[in-house]
């Protein structure tokens, strides 16, 4: 058994046993219900307390308290991701996955209020039912066809940076991006969990999966983020 205090050691998975490769997956999707069960566990926590109210009315106080939040999560997660690839200890890579996950609490108390105060009591759980299926369902064709993604990277970085700067630019100006963004969102979050499952297959090393749950936990926000965006837009209809 490993413990926490042990020092993380490097076989790559494509070279691994067919035993060890399946252990290794189970453990990377173990961790990723874990990461999402916390994440529910901090909102709680946050709704419960007066942090949720006072985010809000720190948000509404300035059109740039936004591109605070942004800019905060945007280094929480640097600083996750690098605890992590640094860590020569499993609690040093359990301390950056709990990092990651606090920080995604915190963006979503905003999306979050309003969806439960200004929204129908159906739009959360339909958000996460249709996120849920999208999710197994790419992950399941990603594992079963053994494909590798990894010439989605590239698009991904391009993607993710024409995104962010249609974010800031929306919010400097007060333009809406609308819900052909939120869909085209969606399609990055989807090329994201295929890019990050098959990473699992081919990349990473059998002790990784704290790392590989870490990217794949952020994926699904992602993929959440915007479905959620877009029930909530359509529920108005």
């Amino acid at each position: 058994m490993v413990t926490t205090t042990q020092q993380v050691r490097s076989l790559p998975v494509s070279e691994a046993l067919p035993t060890e490769r399946a252990l290794f997956i189970r453990k990377t999707y173990a961790h990723l219900a874990g990461a999402v069960g916390a994440f529910i566990a901090v909102e709680y926590l946050l709704f419960s307390s007066p942090i949720a109210p006072a985010m809000i009315r720190f948000i509404m106080g300035s059109q740039y308290s936004w591109l605070m939040i942004l800019g905060g999560f945007m280094v929480a997660g640097w600083l996750a991701r690098t605890m992590i690839a640094g860590a020569k200890t499993r609690s040093m890579q359990y301390a950056g996955l709990g990092v990651y996950i606090i920080a995604e609490a915190l963006i979503f108390v905003p999306l979050l209020y309003i969806a439960i105060n200004f929204s129908s009591p159906d739009v959360l759980p339909t958000a996460a039912l249709v996120t849920g299926m999208l999710f197994t369902g790419l992950s399941a064709y990603a594992l079963m066809t053994r494909k590798d993604f990894s010439f989605l990277g590239g698009i991904l970085t391009i993607g993710g940076f024409i995104a962010l700067g249609l974010i800031v630019a929306g919010t400097i100006f007060g333009f809406n991006l609308g819900l052909a963004f939120s869909g085209g969102m969606v399609l990055l979050a989807a090329g994201a969990i295929l890019y990050d499952t098959s990473k699992i297959i081919h990349v990473y090393n059998t002790d990784d999966y704290v790392a590989a749950s870490l990217q794949l936990f952020a994926s699904v926000m992602l993929l959440f983020w915007y479905i959620l965006r877009i029930v909530m837009r359509l529920s108005k209809r």
